[in-house]
């Protein structure tokens, strides 16, 4: 907690923060006589795809000399990361980027940012309402319901699915869950045997897994939310004796760890969600150059199996 409140206060004063701040020689944005501040609100760097997403920002600024970049870590509480957003905006900050951990309770604080003239880009997860400059995404309600027509097609239209939600009070898991559970409502031979909440976190995901287990809830394949959590679930059942082969999963990210389970036959798929930095990083240079950007961008996503896994680079 001291670590942090040294932090926002070199902030606040315009120093540099170790391993925080970053400047290198490349290319200046207008106007050149003075330093742009870009500012990640991340919700958490406990986590390897919201780490990489920070990563993926940083490098894109890299190449921009009068750019520095500047990103918190609210530890996964709501309460922090507003506490960090406002921090941010008081610091005056010339492109606020965040993905909002609760879409509901952060909305006020978003707008109010927006409101204040500083640019808002919102990255894979939005608030509500339209108080923001851009929301760049993939559609988690597609990726839903192919999850269903995935796992539908390798169970012969008949059992019952384990669902290991995202955090529930962001967007991607409330439209995960909505798209999935629509197009169950298709397939009558199929049903949710259990919906558990594991945060995109293996060791919640081992946890949830084996309470599933342990409670005796059948279950004849899993759709997880996020490829942490199936890497969670391969471990708890391999724990429990049984083959992860024997049990069709499916993941959302695509990163190295899921690849290698599905050449190895132990995980069926993954839904490729690519981290938005990049196009985060883009949006932030054309908004610090004055330039008018779409309100939301959507980014390609599809499912890779066994058939392509080979050719196909991971996200990370």
């Amino acid at each position: 907690m001291i670590a942090r409140r040294l932090f926002l206060t070199a902030l606040m004063l315009g120093l540099s923060a170790p391993k925080a701040l970053r400047s290198d020689e490349g290319a200046y944005i207008p106007p050149a006589d003075r330093t742009r501040f870009v500012a990640f609100a991340q919700d958490t760097m406990h986590n390897d795809w919201r780490i990489a997403q920070v990563r993926n920002v940083e490098r894109a600024l890299r190449h921009y000399r009068n750019v520095r970049f500047v990103y918190s870590d609210a530890g996964g509480q709501v309460s922090r990361q507003i506490l960090d957003i406002e921090g941010f905006a008081a610091r005056g900050v010339d492109v606020l980027i965040t993905s909002p951990l609760d879409a509901t309770v952060m909305a006020p604080v978003v707008a109010a940012v927006h409101a204040a003239g500083i640019p808002v880009v919102l990255l894979s997860r939005r608030v509500n309402g339209d108080a923001f400059t851009c929301f760049v995404h993939a559609s988690n309600r597609t990726i839903g319901r192919d999850a269903a027509r995935f796992l539908s097609q390798r169970l012969g239209g008949r059992g019952r699915i384990l669902v290991l939600q995202h955090i529930p009070t962001t967007t991607p898991a409330i439209e995960r869950t909505e798209g999935f559970l629509e197009e169950l409502a298709n397939h009558p031979g199929l049903a949710v045997a259990a919906i558990r909440r594991a945060d995109s976190l293996r060791s919640k995901a081992i946890l949830a897994v084996e309470e599933v287990l342990a409670e005796g809830v059948p279950f004849d394949a899993i759709y997880a939310q996020s490829d942490g959590m199936a890497s969670g679930a391969r471990f708890a059942l391999r724990r429990a004796g049984i083959d992860p082969a024997s049990v069709p999963t499916v993941g959302v990210d695509y990163i190295a760890e899921a690849r290698d389970a599905i050449l190895a036959g132990e995980q069926a798929g993954s839904f490729l969600y690519p981290t938005f930095g990049a196009e985060g990083a883009d949006l932030a240079v054309r908004l610090m150059r004055g330039e008018t950007v779409p309100k939301e961008i959507v980014v390609d996503t599809r499912l890779i199996t066994a058939a392509e896994a080979a050719s196909i680079q991971p996200i990370f």
